[in-house]
């Protein structure tokens, strides 16, 4: 049987995009700059009501950064996408939240500042899907270490140009991804300027 064409894209820098991958189906995430970082959603398309759950995967997990072989978790702690390949230090972030306007705000912004929810609410709004809150995130390649006395750190991507993540769909889902508009904070490099995420779709 003739395997479908990958599909082979692009998340632009600061905006947000809304990705079906069906169950069997991997989405592998590049760091093509070795400097971006992106929120992860995804959410169940039969019910996109059952979306992935940062707290549950933890608990899941008894982890907070997960290996090769782990899984994401929904709501219900059904695995969503399970983590087959990582050519990154393997540093994602699951603690914080998607940055909004008022994070931009406290950060001295006087005008409208693009942020990860408002893209996430976007890139669903544009496949016809209303979702009534912004859920935490996964943080691909965002390097957040936790200290001894319990702070966290924001640090630069440990990433290398090339470096992927490669995830397989454990059931039939809607991924949404918003290349993180942060230029303030080092989240996104020391040269702080968001850029493109680039992804791939197969199987």
């Amino acid at each position: 049987m003739t395997q479908p064409t990958p599909i082979v894209d692009f998340v632009p820098a600061r905006y947000g995009k809304a990705i079906p991958v069906s169950a069997g189906q991997t989405l592998t995430i590049i760091s093509k700059e070795g400097s971006q970082v992106l929120d992860l959603w995804a959410l169940g398309r039969d019910d996109p009501m059952e979306y992935m759950s940062m707290e549950h995967t933890r608990s899941k997990n008894s982890k907070v950064m997960l290996s090769v072989g782990d899984s994401y978790v929904s709501i219900r702690r059904r695995p969503m996408f399970t983590v087959v390949e990582d050519t990154s230090p393997g540093i994602h972030d699951t603690l914080l939240c998607a940055c909004n306007s008022a994070i931009y705000e406290e950060s001295g912004c006087t005008e409208y500042h693009r942020n990860c929810s408002d893209n996430f609410h976007e890139a669903l709004a544009e496949i016809g899907v209303q979702f009534p809150f912004t859920p935490g995130p996964l943080n691909v390649f965002m390097n957040i270490p936790i200290e001894e006395d319990h702070t966290i750190r924001r640090l630069p991507p440990a990433t290398k140009p090339g470096d992927y993540i490669k995830l397989r769909a454990d059931m039939d889902l809607v991924a949404v991804i918003s290349a993180c508009p942060q230029d303030i904070s080092v989240i996104n490099g020391a040269e702080k300027t968001p850029r493109d995420v680039h992804y791939v779709v197969e199987g």
